[in-house]
């Protein structure tokens, strides 16, 4: 079900992107807006992932640089059934993970010092298990795409704003105008809805590959305490990633509101809690 509100979700993005283009520059205007996001989704489908690690001055290392981390990430990939992901560390006191690339041939996946410190192995494998679902899933590409659609969006917004629309357009200005405040609103919206489904699907996802919900349950009520108190200041220089980590970076809390990129912790904790719940009465036996 969340497969399917995902892709009609990128729909409604799509559309309104193009009637944007079209409301401003007629039918040309919108061929034209297709091929610049066409030109866009390219240079991110092959450079997101280089882009968003170099961001965050994440540092690739191995078996002898991390053994225990590698080694980790090495074995839940076996889990998922994918290629081994590089392995990346982030500089940064505020427990975080992210995953990134183009697809699970080509991805790669960073936490930072601060998660590696605070978490036991167990709670690390569910925070990876959740990460390397995203991979599984190709959210990393699912998301990199909304990201730059919702952009072009943005910068379609402005030009109307600054230049007005197409003279077809029987709003007139004050119809362009407000085109222009709330088509990036709109595409803001639709961003964080699709960013809240993905993250729900890997929390289950990620449940399954380290075998136990209940690590990354805890994983997540430890970080998103902490992300209170530890300000990412990378993050808060390039919030349009913020979507990427597995919990906000910004704020490190928020309900299941318009305006969260992240579902509530606590609604993700108690659904971590349920699927612990019905594999023990399944199989008559905890499963921690």
């Amino acid at each position: 079900m969340n497969t399917v509100k995902t892709g009609i979700l990128l729909a409604a993005l799509t559309a309104l992107f193009m009637g944007l283009g079209y409301l401003i520059g007629g039918t040309g205007g919108a061929t034209i807006a297709f091929f610049v996001a066409a030109a866009m989704n390219l240079f991110a489908y092959w450079n997101s992932d280089r882009m968003v690690l170099s961001m965050y001055g994440a540092q690739r290392v191995d078996e002898t640089t991390a053994p225990q981390y590698v080694r980790l990430v090495a074995q839940l990939a076996e889990n998922a059934g994918i290629p081994m992901p590089a392995t990346y560390i982030i500089e940064n006191d505020q427990p975080n993970a992210f995953a990134t690339g183009r697809n699970p041939e080509h991805a790669a996946v960073a936490a930072t010092t601060g998660l590696l410190r605070m978490l036991t192995p167990e709670e690390l494998a569910g925070v990876m298990a959740h990460e390397l679902s995203h991979i599984r899933n190709r959210d990393t590409l699912t998301m990199t795409i909304t990201a730059t659609i919702a952009g072009a969006i943005s910068m379609l917004a402005n030009f109307a704003f600054f230049f007005g629309g197409n003279r077809e357009n029987n709003g007139g200005f004050i119809g362009t105008l407000a085109l222009a405040i709330l088509a990036p609103i709109a595409a803001g919206l639709v961003q964080m809805a699709i960013s809240r489904t993905r993250e729900y699907d890997a929390d289950a996802a990620g449940a399954e590959i380290s075998g136990r919900p209940l690590w990354l349950a805890s994983a997540l009520e430890k970080i998103d305490r902490a992300a209170h108190e530890r300000v990412n200041l990378a993050a808060e220089a390039h919030p349009a990633t913020a979507h990427m980590f597995i919990i906000n970076p910004l704020s490190g809390h928020g309900r299941d509101s318009l305006f969260s990129t992240h579902p509530s912790t606590a609604n993700r904790v108690a659904k971590l809690r349920e699927l612990a719940a019905a594999d023990a009465r399944a199989n008559g036996s905890p499963w921690g």
